[in-house]
């Protein structure tokens, strides 16, 4: 079964200050070059975060394979205070809440309660701090992951039928000594987060593509 990567985070550095103002990136996601969805990301003025995603994969017309998902992150600076997400995927829904109290960052799933960092971070992709963290919230089943990125160096990308010179990085997500998530991700020069791709266990190539 295509298992789908986890994508919730957002973009541009510069937003992580004390003064930003709302945002909205929106990404055509292909599943090795077939278009499967698209995953919209809204950066609000009070630093809310709202992920939402949906493909739908088909195979001789029959729907093979869907996700829905969608996630609410209260951010205060570098570290998340609060977040909810849903997900559907192929009919199983599952539901994380999770909330800063006191000095931990409490996260329930209905099941287990996992009680984190007070400065915890899920893969926010739009801030390149997550590169230098060694852990890493899964928002959407509430895995608290060991994360390790590697720099892979510069090169030449199309964003938007444009050429951009972009930094590098894989990430490795890992439980318990499991591989959980291959990624490799491409930044500008002044840190906005360009492009996403990831290699699924299946073998299948995700590609997030700006539009």
């Amino acid at each position: 079964m295509l298992k789908p990567i986890l994508i919730s985070g957002l973009l541009m550095t510069s937003l992580v200050s004390t003064s930003i103002s709302a945002k909205e990136w929106a990404f055509d996601v292909y599943l090795d070059n077939s278009k499967i969805g698209q995953h919209v990301f809204k950066l609000s003025e009070t630093n809310e975060l709202t992920s939402a995603a949906k493909f739908n994969v088909k195979v001789l017309f029959i729907n093979a394979y869907q996700y829905d998902h969608k996630a609410v992150e209260q951010w205060q600076g570098d570290c998340l205070n609060t977040l909810e997400s849903r997900t559907i995927e192929n009919k199983v829904e599952s539901n994380i809440k999770a909330k800063l109290s006191a000095q931990e960052f409490t996260v329930d799933d209905g099941k287990v309660k996992q009680n984190l960092p007070a400065c915890t971070m899920t893969f926010a992709y739009w801030n390149p701090k997550i590169i230098k963290q060694a852990k890493l919230l899964n928002p959407q089943n509430g895995e608290w992951l060991d994360t390790k990125f590697t720099n892979l160096g510069t090169e030449t990308i199309a964003v938007k039928n444009k050429k951009i010179e972009a930094n590098h990085y894989k990430l490795d997500g890992s439980l318990n000594g499991k591989s959980k998530l291959k990624i490799e991700l491409w930044y500008a020069a002044n840190n906005e987060w360009l492009a996403l791709k990831s290699i699924t266990p299946e073998g299948y190539t995700i590609n997030y593509k700006l539009r």
